[in-house]
Protein backbone atom coordinates (compact mmCIF):
# COMPACT_ATOMS: atom_id res chain seq x y z
CA UNK A 1 0.00 0.00 0.00
CA UNK A 2 1.61 3.04 -1.24
CA UNK A 3 0.45 6.87 -0.55
CA UNK A 4 2.65 9.97 -0.38
CA UNK A 5 3.66 10.07 3.40
CA UNK A 6 2.53 6.67 4.36
CA UNK A 7 0.87 8.69 7.02
CA UNK A 8 -3.14 8.70 6.09
CA UNK A 9 -4.22 6.44 3.16
CA UNK A 10 -1.79 3.92 2.91
CA UNK A 11 -1.73 3.38 6.89
CA UNK A 12 -5.39 2.90 6.76
CA UNK A 13 -5.52 0.69 3.88
CA UNK A 14 -2.85 -1.65 5.17
CA UNK A 15 -4.24 -1.51 8.89
CA UNK A 16 -7.51 -2.48 7.03
CA UNK A 17 -6.27 -5.52 4.96
CA UNK A 18 -3.97 -6.45 7.71
CA UNK A 19 -6.92 -7.03 10.15
CA UNK A 20 -8.94 -8.86 7.18
CA UNK A 21 -6.11 -10.88 6.62
CA UNK A 22 -5.83 -11.92 9.94
CA UNK A 23 -9.57 -12.89 10.42
CA UNK A 24 -9.81 -15.23 8.02
CA UNK A 25 -6.12 -16.75 9.28
CA UNK A 26 -4.45 -15.83 5.64
CA UNK A 27 -0.62 -16.28 5.22
CA UNK A 28 -0.55 -12.86 3.44
CA UNK A 29 1.83 -9.84 4.46
CA UNK A 30 0.93 -6.86 4.18
CA UNK A 31 3.28 -3.36 4.69
CA UNK A 32 2.72 0.32 3.56
CA UNK A 33 5.03 3.19 2.53
CA UNK A 34 5.78 6.37 1.13
CA UNK A 35 7.42 7.74 -2.34
CA UNK A 36 7.99 11.31 -0.57
CA UNK A 37 10.89 10.25 2.92
CA UNK A 38 8.81 13.42 4.69
CA UNK A 39 7.47 11.55 7.45
CA UNK A 40 9.76 8.32 7.80
CA UNK A 41 9.36 6.79 11.51
CA UNK A 42 6.42 8.68 12.27
CA UNK A 43 2.87 7.14 13.32
CA UNK A 44 -0.19 7.44 11.09
CA UNK A 45 -1.61 11.02 11.23
CA UNK A 46 -4.06 11.42 14.41
CA UNK A 47 -6.95 12.34 12.36
CA UNK A 48 -6.38 8.36 10.27
CA UNK A 49 -5.91 6.90 13.14
CA UNK A 50 -8.57 7.89 15.08
CA UNK A 51 -11.15 7.02 12.09
CA UNK A 52 -9.58 3.98 11.59
CA UNK A 53 -10.61 3.28 15.65
CA UNK A 54 -13.79 4.16 15.02
CA UNK A 55 -14.20 1.38 13.18
CA UNK A 56 -12.26 -0.71 15.71
CA UNK A 57 -9.18 -0.95 13.25
CA UNK A 58 -5.89 0.07 15.23
CA UNK A 59 -2.88 1.36 13.23
CA UNK A 60 -1.47 3.21 15.83
CA UNK A 61 1.77 0.94 15.90
CA UNK A 62 2.27 1.68 11.86
CA UNK A 63 5.51 3.80 11.48
CA UNK A 64 6.10 5.73 7.95
CA UNK A 65 8.81 4.44 5.85
CA UNK A 66 9.39 5.74 2.27
CA UNK A 67 9.02 2.84 -1.11
CA UNK A 68 12.07 1.78 -2.43
CA UNK A 69 13.49 -0.54 -5.16
CA UNK A 70 13.58 -3.58 -3.56
CA UNK A 71 10.09 -3.47 -2.30
CA UNK A 72 9.44 -4.99 -5.72
CA UNK A 73 11.63 -8.14 -4.23
CA UNK A 74 9.71 -8.13 -1.53
CA UNK A 75 6.40 -7.83 -2.59
CA UNK A 76 3.71 -9.75 -5.29
CA UNK A 77 1.20 -6.57 -5.15
CA UNK A 78 1.79 -3.35 -4.97
CA UNK A 79 -0.99 -0.53 -4.85
CA UNK A 80 -0.83 2.76 -5.28
CA UNK A 81 -3.32 5.28 -3.88
CA UNK A 82 -3.24 8.14 -6.87
CA UNK A 83 -1.49 8.51 -10.53
CA UNK A 84 0.93 10.96 -8.57
CA UNK A 85 2.33 7.94 -6.21
CA UNK A 86 1.77 5.07 -8.97
CA UNK A 87 4.43 7.03 -11.36
CA UNK A 88 6.87 7.46 -8.43
CA UNK A 89 6.65 4.16 -7.72
CA UNK A 90 7.20 2.36 -11.84
CA UNK A 91 9.70 5.23 -11.54
CA UNK A 92 11.83 2.82 -9.62
CA UNK A 93 11.00 -0.42 -11.51
CA UNK A 94 14.08 -2.01 -12.97
CA UNK A 95 12.20 -4.34 -15.12
CA UNK A 96 8.43 -4.82 -16.66
CA UNK A 97 7.45 -7.32 -14.42
CA UNK A 98 8.17 -5.18 -11.77
CA UNK A 99 5.97 -2.49 -13.54
CA UNK A 100 3.25 -5.55 -14.05
CA UNK A 101 3.07 -5.78 -9.64
CA UNK A 102 1.61 -2.16 -9.31
CA UNK A 103 -1.94 -1.37 -9.58
CA UNK A 104 -4.53 0.95 -8.37
CA UNK A 105 -6.20 0.44 -5.69
CA UNK A 106 -9.70 1.64 -6.59
CA UNK A 107 -9.06 -0.33 -9.72
CA UNK A 108 -10.39 -2.86 -7.39
CA UNK A 109 -13.57 -1.79 -6.44
CA UNK A 110 -14.20 0.03 -9.21
CA UNK A 111 -12.49 -1.95 -12.44
CA UNK A 112 -11.95 0.72 -15.73
CA UNK A 113 -12.95 3.64 -13.40
CA UNK A 114 -9.08 4.84 -13.01
CA UNK A 115 -10.39 6.40 -9.46
CA UNK A 116 -7.57 7.93 -6.96
CA UNK A 117 -7.99 7.79 -3.27
CA UNK A 118 -8.15 11.15 -2.43
CA UNK A 119 -5.67 12.99 -0.33
CA UNK A 120 -7.83 13.86 3.17
CA UNK A 121 -5.12 15.66 4.60
CA UNK A 122 -6.26 18.81 3.95
CA UNK A 123 -10.02 17.67 3.32
CA UNK A 124 -11.55 17.70 6.78
CA UNK A 125 -13.83 15.00 9.12
CA UNK A 126 -15.47 14.13 6.00
CA UNK A 127 -12.48 13.58 3.62
CA UNK A 128 -11.17 10.94 6.51
CA UNK A 129 -14.62 9.39 6.40
CA UNK A 130 -14.18 9.21 2.58
CA UNK A 131 -11.18 7.42 2.53
CA UNK A 132 -12.46 5.05 4.68
CA UNK A 133 -15.32 4.07 2.69
CA UNK A 134 -13.18 4.01 -0.58
CA UNK A 135 -10.34 1.77 1.34
CA UNK A 136 -12.57 -0.30 3.13
CA UNK A 137 -14.66 -1.89 0.11
CA UNK A 138 -11.36 -1.91 -1.80
CA UNK A 139 -9.63 -4.37 0.56
CA UNK A 140 -12.88 -6.43 0.91
CA UNK A 141 -12.49 -7.14 -2.59
CA UNK A 142 -8.57 -7.70 -2.64
CA UNK A 143 -9.88 -10.54 0.26
CA UNK A 144 -12.09 -11.66 -2.26
CA UNK A 145 -9.17 -12.65 -4.62
CA UNK A 146 -7.40 -13.86 -1.59
CA UNK A 147 -9.76 -16.85 -0.20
Amino acid sequence: MVCLGNICRSPLADGLLRDKINTLKLNVIVDSAGTSGHHIGESPDNRMTAKALEYKHDISNLRARQFSAIDFENFDLIYAMDKSNYQNIIALAQSSSDIDKVKMILDESHPGEKMEVPDPYYGGEQGFENVYRLLDKATDCIIKKLK
